[in-house]
């Protein structure tokens, strides 16, 4: 079931735009794009990635209400193109917001208290997945490609 959301998602940003699978250069921390607050007040930044030169995408936990978040943030504003965040606990619950957005996508909610998350966010043609995350002594995987 998992792998079927992924395949969707991936679907949604591929049929988008057409190009080849490549490994996507990694942002700088001059470029990168600040989280902007919208998974609202209590959420505070737990994990994040780049998403190749394009934007970030942020994960957040509110340990008051036990939820995580993720939202997708472009580097800079423009043109509507086709973004998703999406985020999964480990007990089956998950959230993903896709379409065409000029600045962000999201923000995405889970309760996750004491839970794994997979979290994933994609701008235009590349994206971002991290499995395994944010559950103590484990450790993640993180996967970014480019159509």
């Amino acid at each position: 079931m998992k792998l079927s959301r992924y395949m969707a998602a991936t679907a949604v940003l591929a049929s988008a735009v057409a190009g080849t699978a490549a490994l996507a250069p990694q942002a700088t921390a001059a470029t990168r794009a600040a989280y902007n607050g919208v998974c609202g007040s209590g959420y505070k930044v737990v994990n994040s990635a780049p998403i190749g030169q394009k934007g970030t995408v942020y994960l957040t936990y509110n340990s008051a209400k036990g939820k995580n978040c993720v939202v997708t943030v472009r580097n800079s504003t423009g043109a509507p193109l086709p973004m998703f965040a999406y985020l999964y606990a480990y007990d089956g619950a998950y959230q993903e917001d896709v379409g065409d957005y000029t600045s962000y996508a999201g923000p995405v909610y889970v309760e996750a208290r004491g839970k794994c998350v997979d979290w994933a966010g994609g701008i235009d043609n590349q994206a971002t997945w991290t499995y395994g995350s944010n559950c103590g002594s484990l450790t993640e995987h993180r996967v970014t490609k480019a159509w």
